[in-house]
């Protein structure tokens, strides 16, 4: 399925979720209806186990809100837009599968709030600058970026990060945390289906794979006796599934498992 500014496909067990308005591939409200309706589709395809956000073309993964649109909307709509946005990207951050985001250009502002929904996050060497310069427009970064980024390298680097609105390449991202690898610009796409391959049956329980996302996102806002319970309870569902049983029998006969996903 192709829509105007969300691409959507799968192949081989991934859903491969492009954002496409060139050059920059900034995000509308119309955007972010596309790109809610292609999680919910990717969440609802059993054969689809892993989720990979791209910008269209080579330049941009996404520079954020469209700014353009903003200027012309009420306060009102840009309070309801930041509301809708905000609920897409928990919805991105829930779904008990993995999410990777290839970050193949320049991955800024709300770009980089879409981008840290993610579970996982990898970068295209050399491939542009990435950041949080929201201040610059005497705003924040509004759609969990503030929330998000702190979670990820702590208060004060965030803080200071989003005050100056520096932005800066991918390996500085990555020694902070913010990029989990950079990957040589050579081959990019292929390298990234490839690591992402790991992830997806035969050789991985990708339903467990999706519900320790599950366990780590939702155990991590809660009170430490809540998120035990939910471990536990995640970990009851993953009893009863196909692939624990064969992964416990693989394990007794001494042979490589083979997971289907269920």
């Amino acid at each position: 399925m192709a829509n105007k500014l969300v691409n959507y496909s799968t192949q081989n067990g991934f859903a491969i979720i492009e954002l496409s308005d060139p050059p920059a591939n900034t995000y509308t409200y119309e955007m972010m209806q596309e790109l809610d309706a292609a999680i919910l589709q990717a969440r609802m395809d059993d054969t689809v186990h892993v989720m990979i956000l791209r910008g269209a073309g080579e330049k941009f993964f996404c520079a954020g809100a469209n700014i353009s649109m903003l200027q012309r909307v009420t306060p009102r709509f840009k309070y309801f837009f930041c509301l809708h946005a905000n609920e897409t990207l928990i919805r991105l951050e829930q779904t008990p599968k993995l999410v990777i985001a290839a970050l193949n250009g320049h991955c800024v502002g709300g770009g980089l709030e879409i981008a840290m929904a993610a579970d996982i996050r990898i970068a295209k060497k050399g491939g542009g600058k990435i950041g949080l310069p929201e201040v610059s427009l005497g705003v924040l970064p509004g759609t969990g970026g503030t929330q998000r980024l702190a979670r990820l390298v702590g208060k004060a680097r965030a803080i200071e990060l989003m005050t100056t609105g520096r932005t800066f390449e991918f390996e500085e991202a990555e020694q902070m945390g913010i990029v989990n690898h950079v990957f040589a610009a050579e081959n990019f796409w292929e390298k990234v289906l490839e690591y992402a391959g790991q992830f997806i049956p035969p050789s991985k329980a990708s339903k467990a794979v999706g519900l320790i996302k599950r366990s780590v996102q939702s155990g991590a806002e809660v009170p430490f006796s809540e998120s035990l319970a939910i471990e536990r309870e995640l970990q009851q569902q993953l009893f009863q599934s196909e692939d624990a049983k064969e992964g416990l029998a693989a394990y007794v006969e001494k042979r490589k498992a083979s997971f289907a996903g269920k």
